[in-house]
Order: structure tokens, then C-alpha cells, then sequence
């Protein structure tokens, strides 16, 4: 049996652990959160080198990207260099791979050409923002607003581009929790109406969940989410506030969406080899294999879903 473990530095209340097949073999699925907590993460990282099969580092990327360019964060070489034996990924090959993939799917369904989408960060999630641009959505990129607290919108992606270029060798060596949710911040929402514009605006909302729920309208009738790690609580609240429909780019196991970092780390456990002899077309071939969807909940069906 292999056994896959993220460990995160968000809150611990989403932690879950399950056993299930993939591919036919037998899987330990956890997830560890450390409730923002630097130290015990690494401690656990620590603990649990050579014991499991593949990590996933959740609650923080080990890298920010913007087109070909990766920058390594700052706060994540602190962790990874205390792991010597076991392989770790953050989930971005998933978010550069599963979830552009996903986009392109969904245009057939969505016909995203000249949807609006606010895009809440989206150098957090290239690969989903460019294969929006790719399919000619109106696209609004807020990561200004959701990462350092700026009501800037930005709407081209020429502007994001040269944004990024001039303040991601600054942002990747700040601390983390500077520009991302931690530990219980991840459970709470903002009282703050600054950006509700742009949630009304737009037909589509995408991008991280934590940034979603972080400043979430308290109506939000007919939007379409589209995200990762979901709970049956995120699903309650998302039908409360009158969304239509729901779609994770990763698959549902046992009535949760893992995040990207777990996924990729089912994939390199079955890879069985180096992290850095693994490349794209890897991920891509063993996705094919394995099938994976993007899970879609509609809510005016979903009672099925939110109360199991």
C-alpha cells in the first residue's frame, strides 16, 4: 500500500485521511494541516521522511511562475531542504497540466468565449489563466487585490506580465502569509465589501478557494465556481450564497476535492521516480490513464451532495 501525505500550512479543521485504488493499487490519502504553524510543518516533514511515499506541500507554493520563469518562495526552501529522502511537490505540475486541460474541456460544455471571469490570482494558477485566455474569455486578473490587499483590478495580460516581472523576485521572498491565507484566516471571511464589484461582475469566479472565500458576497445567484480543495462545509456555503454551479479541476474522493499538491503526489508515487526526472508529458500520459475529471455540481440537483 502507498501512502501520500500533505502537509499544510492551513487550517487543521480540513484535515481528512482516506483508503482508496488508483490504478489498482491501494492508497493512504492524508492530509495534515498545521494551522499556519512553519515549525510543526517542518517538524512533520521531518518525521515522516522515508515513511511515506510522496508529500504534498499544502498552504503555500514551493513556486510562483509567470509564463516559463519559476520562482522559488522563500518560507518553502526553509521546509524543502529539511526533506532528504521522500519526494515533494506543491501541485503546481497539476496546475500547469490537470487544470489547463480542464479549461479546455469545459469550453466545449461552457462556450467561454467572452465570459466574464475574475481570475483571483492567477500567478498562483498560470496554467488555468492562460488556457482562459486561450479560449478568448473576458478576463480580470485580481492578484493585486486578493494577494496584497490593492483594489486594483488588472485587465490584460500584458499588464500582468509586466507587473510580475518587476515584483516577483520581491514577493517569493516575503513570508508567506503576507500574501496567502494560513491556518484559521483560512475559515474566516472578510467583512469587507471592497471587491463584491468584481464577484458581480463576472460570470465565472476562478482561481484558489481560500482567495474566493476570503472576501465571498453574501449572494452570489447563478455565478459558476471554479476551483480545487473543497469541503461538504465550502459546499453548504456555496449553495447558501446561490451559486449555480460548482467545478473542481480535481476529482472527487469520498465527497472531497483534495488539493492540486495531493494529486501530484499520487502521481509521482505511481510514477516511482525522481521528482526531477519527471516531465510533463508524465503527468499528462498517466492523467490520460487514470481519467481524471474535473468534478461539476449543480446545485439545483445537488441536494445529494451537501448533506452526506
Amino acid at each position: 500500500m502507498k501512502r501520500v501525505v500533505s502537509i499544510s500550512l492551513g487550517a487543521s479543521s480540513r484535515d481528512r485521511r482516506i483508503e482508496t485504488d488508483v490504478l489498482g493499487k491501494k492508497f493512504i490519502i492524508e492530509r495534515i494541516g498545521t494551522d499556519g504553524d512553519l515549525k510543526e510543518a517542518i517538524k512533520l516533514f521531518k518525521e515522516l521522511d522515508g515513511q511515506v511515499d510522496a508529500f504534498g506541500l499544502g498552504g503555500m507554493d514551493l513556486y510562483l511562475f509567470i509564463n516559463d520563469k519559476k520562482y522559488i518562495v522563500r518560507d518553502a526552501q526553509k521546509i524543502i531542504e529539511q526533506v532528504e529522502k521522500t519526494p515533494i511537490v506543491d501541485g503546481s505540475g497539476l496546475k500547469r497540466t490537470l487544470e489547463s486541460d480542464a479549461i479546455k474541456n469545459l469550453d466545449q460544455e461552457l462556450n467561454l468565449k467572452d465570459k466574464k471571469v475574475l481570475v483571483v490570482s492567477a500567478l498562483d494558477r498560470f496554467g488555468m489563466a492562460k488556457a482562459l485566455q486561450e479560449v478568448e474569455a473576458e478576463i480580470l486578473f485580481g492578484d493585486l487585490m486578493f494577494a496584497l490587499g490593492l483594489p486594483i483590478p488588472i485587465k490584460s495580460f500584458d499588464i500582468l506580465n509586466l507587473i510580475a516581472k518587476f515584483t516577483m523576485p520581491l514577493i517569493s521572498r516575503l513570508p508567506f502569509k503576507i500574501f496567502y491565507p494560513t491556518g484559521k484566516e483560512q475559515d474566516q471571511k472578510v467583512a469587507n465589501k471592497k471587491y463584491e464589484k468584481y464577484y458581480h461582475w463576472a460570470d465565472i469566479i476562478a482561481g484558489d478557494f481560500h482567495y474566493i472565500k476570503h472576501y465571498l458576497p453574501s449572494k452570489l445567484t447563478g455565478k459558476i465556481i471554479l476551483t480545487n480543495t473543497i469541503t461538504v462545509e465550502d459546499l453548504n456555503l456555496l449553495k447558501e450564497r446561490g451559486v449555480s454551479k460548482l467545478i473542481t479541476t480535481t476529482p472527487e474522493f469520498k465527497g472531497r476535492s483534495f488539493g492540486t499538491n495531493l494529486m501530484e503526489a499520487i502521481l509521482v508515487a505511481l510514477l516511482d521516480k525522481p521528482v526531477t526526472e519527471i516531465n510533463i508529458s508524465d503527468y499528462l500520459n498517466l492523467l490520460q490513464e487514470i481519467d481524471f475529471k474535473p468534478r461539476v455540481i449543480d446545485f439545483n440537483q445537488a441536494e445529494k451532495f451537501i448533506n452526506n
